[in-house]
């Protein structure tokens, strides 16, 4: 069932959100949950899929077997639109080329024509398109290491801040549309150091096996990092709708790996909020946050 048709929380039918992610999986394993929630609620949520994840890895043992990755570019746009289903958000292709993950030392050049080697402002037209025909009020991205350091990702941030601040300048590329400001501007932080010692901690007490022991034994902690989350926002009755969506992406995501090793129970009983920093505000609002429509009014019958 879509969370779009929960009666449990209160309409906010004239609030517009959008997502802009790199590959096709990535809206499910970075904020879906409170994406789900705010479908819920009756915002209107579009994803911007930047690429069609063609150069991606089969990362479930499971769907390595002929014929899949011959068709990869066709079988993630079905995961996608599975995926899409599940969440309730409705969702463009940008139409760039996956750059895939560069392997090496040195790292080989990057393919020709792909995402990572487009002009920014070229890459960014497109976008600031949907911008302006959709009109959120809030964009969520990733930071400026991509939250982690595929090229795809790092080019996703540049493309939608580029985005995020010419949309509303009405002498930029009118051809692309009457002008929209987006009123405020997130970045997501899934994988905060504070998030993974708690899950950590509460699988260890619980005896079981935790997945982050080693990634947190190799960790670089940089404290200032730390303190950027500014917004927190509570969405662990969706946790459920995230994981559905997440096993959409059937060719990326393991059922018995990583993403599943932690029980959803401790998950929503340990750390029930998904994270994001607020980047740029153009409406006033005090920090921290629990809502990314904090300070906007809801607009109905606009």
């Amino acid at each position: 069932m879509s969370p779009r048709t929960s009666t449990a929380e209160p309409a906010r039918t004239g609030l517009r959100l959008m997502h802009v992610h790199a590959h096709p999986d990535d809206e499910s394993s970075k904020g879906a949950a409170s994406t789900a929630r705010y479908v819920a609620e009756g915002v209107d949520v579009h994803v911007v899929t930047c690429t069609g994840g063609e150069r991606g890895s089969i990362l479930n043992p499971k769907m390595d077997r002929p014929g899949i990755l011959e068709n990869i570019h066709e079988i993630r746009r079905q995961e996608m639109e599975r995926a899409r289903d599940i969440l309730g958000v409705t969702q463009d292709w940008l139409g760039f080329v996956d750059s895939g993950w560069p392997e090496g030392d040195p790292k080989p050049p990057l393919p020709e024509g792909c995402f990572a080697t487009i002009p920014v402002e070229e890459a960014a037209a497109p976008l600031i398109r949907l911008v302006r025909s959709f009109r959120p009020q809030v964009m969520t991205t990733y930071d400026e290491n991509g939250g982690y350091p595929h090229p795809d990702h790092i080019m996703c941030h540049q493309v939608s801040v580029f985005a995020f601040e010419k949309a509303g300048d009405p002498s930029y590329a009118p051809e692309l549309g009457e002008p929209w400001q987006v009123s405020k501007l997130y970045y997501h932080h899934g994988w905060s150091y504070a998030r993974m010692v708690a899950l950590h901690e509460a699988m260890v007490e619980h005896g079981l096996e935790s997945p982050y022991a080693e990634r947190l034994e190799q960790w670089k902690r940089d404290p200032e990092w730390d303190k950027r989350v500014t917004t927190r926002v509570p969405c662990g009755d969706y946790f459920g709708v995230r994981d559905q969506a997440l096993l959409a992406h059937a060719t990326q995501i393991d059922p018995d790996g990583f993403w599943f090793a932690v029980p959803r129970e401790l998950q929503v009983a340990v750390w029930p909020t998904e994270d994001y920093e607020l980047v740029t505000s153009h409406v006033p609002t005090e920090l921290p946050e629990d809502d990314l429509f904090a300070g906007i009014e809801d607009p109905v019958g606009e």
